[in-house]
């Protein structure tokens, strides 16, 4: 048994308007499969396919209050194609961001929500619009540990600092794992999509999972999926096979 990343989620106070905003930014086609949700995928996309991790983007009332634990690094295919990149996403709504980053090659920037991102200098060739999707943690050696058995994902590093994973396929965006000083306080705002593959049983992953450290969350509602947190208790959601 195994299970793939298949789509980030993030809670938007207006999901229409961010998926617009997200939509033009990565040059994906939007779609909705109810109110409160929009959904962001490249266009001719064939889900789920390794090619490329889609959005959620669900509605919500709770305000932003603190700097996200996950969130995305684009590419471009150069510095110059950064700096067209970061005035055209300026032009869309988004805002440079200080995260105490300092002097680094990469540009961060905020969407018209406030959450945060990057734009990188390299790797469009090599990823898509979405070069890796990064979670802040304390021990990226646990994290690797942890989502490289709970996933099919290939751990590519691992050193105290970070660690870096992606789809055995070698394809599509990589996943990060970054060192961060920041305490996880509540929910966090945008986390990580898992999906079993077909052949797979829903409740036998979630065992699976919670034997490999994860821990089950009981939201109180009648859901088709698992809500779990990982070993340093970030949120993710354990779909229906597929």
């Amino acid at each position: 048994m195994a299970t793939r990343l298949v789509q980030i989620n993030m809670k938007a106070r207006d999901d229409a308007a961010l998926g617009r905003f997200w939509a033009a930014a990565l040059g994906w086609e939007i779609s909705s499969e109810g109110p409160g949700v929009t959904n962001l995928e490249p266009a001719g996309f064939v889900y789920p396919d390794p090619v490329a991790v889609v959005g959620d983007i669900i509605v919500s009332p709770e305000p932003k209050t603190v700097k996200n634990r996950v969130h995305v690094d684009l590419a471009t295919a150069s510095a110059a194609h950064q700096t067209e990149t970061v005035a055209r996403l300026t032009g869309l709504g988004a805002t440079l961001a200080d995260v105490g980053q300092g002097d680094v090659p990469w540009t961060v920037m905020a969407d018209p929500e406030g959450n945060e991102f990057c734009v990188l200098d390299s790797m469009l060739q090599e990823t898509g619009p979405i070069a890796s999707v990064v979670v802040d943690c304390a021990d990226p050696r646990v994290m690797a540990r942890f989502w490289g058995e709970a996933t099919d994902w290939t751990v590519h590093k691992v050193t105290d600092d970070s660690a870096v994973l992606r789809s055995a396929t070698g394809v599509g965006p990589y996943l990060q794992f970054l060192r961060s000083p920041d305490v996880k306080t509540g929910w966090n705002r945008v986390h990580l999509d898992i999906r079993p593959y077909p052949a797979d049983d829903l409740e036998a992953e979630a065992a699976r999972l919670t034997g490999l450290g994860a821990t089950p969350v009981d939201l109180g509602q009648d859901i088709t999926w698992k809500v779990l947190t990982d070993p340093e208790g970030n949120e993710f959601c354990l779909l229906t096979p597929s």
